[in-house]
């Protein structure tokens, strides 16, 4: 497929919901996969590459105009599935990575880093996913669409953003083979400070990560 056909923003509307709705569904069966922890070796590359190219489908949605759904008000889509063990799998999967700190927003000055967990935000963006996927799937291709697109810019988009930044953090850190700062202790539900996160973070060298996460230094 051509650069020109990947950036398209007015492309035959059933062409371009078809390949984003396989897009985020490719992204859903393959993070569900890598959790199972069958291989947990390449765990942090595969969601490094995952979640590259999910934003891709993102950048897509964003540069699209706006996407009316057909109805004034969101058709039911029954109860959402279950994502706790998702969440929970890649907690222990990514245990002594999981916690990271960010800005939540780059465009309010003097904003103090907030912690996250990756788990956390793998299961919040598959939760957003799935929930336009039952729209598409159900025939509400606008709806489906609409809804990548809104929760792209409220929600799924941003934590995505953040989820590659930590996991290319963590690459980088390792092939760099520069120290790796552990938030040691540290939870997402606690008020803290960039003092307090410094103060917090725990010294841990690539090395001793680097071999069950998948990664190799040079």
């Amino acid at each position: 497929m051509s650069d020109a056909m990947l950036h398209a923003v007015n492309q035959d509307p059933a062409d371009f919901a078809v390949q984003i709705a396989d897009s985020i569904e490719s992204f859903i069966v393959a993070v569900t996969e890598v959790a199972k922890g069958d291989e947990p070796d390449s765990a942090v590359p595969f969601l490094l590459l995952e979640i590259s190219q999910l934003l891709l489908t993102g950048g897509r949605l964003g540069a699209h105009e706006d996407i009316v759904p057909d109805e004034r008000y969101e058709p039911d889509t029954g109860p959402e599935p279950d994502v706790d063990d998702l969440r929970e799998r890649f907690a222990r999967l990514l245990d002594p990575v999981d916690v990271f700190s960010e800005v939540f927003d780059p465009y309010e000055p003097r904003k103090a880093p907030v912690a996250f967990r990756i788990s956390d935000n793998l299961a919040d963006i598959v939760t957003d996913l799935r929930h336009g996927l039952a729209h598409y799937r159900s025939g509400r291709t606008t709806e489906a669409l609409w809804w990548w697109q809104f929760s792209y810019f409220s929600n799924w988009g941003p934590t995505a953003s953040a989820t590659l930044r930590a996991l290319q953090s963590l690459v980088s850190h390792v092939r760099l083979d520069q120290p790796l700062q552990e938030l040691d202790g540290l939870d997402t539900d606690e008020d803290l400070t960039e003092e307090a996160l410094a103060e917090e973070a725990g010294r841990v060298m690539a090395a001793e990560i680097a071999a069950p996460l998948g990664l190799r230094a040079p």
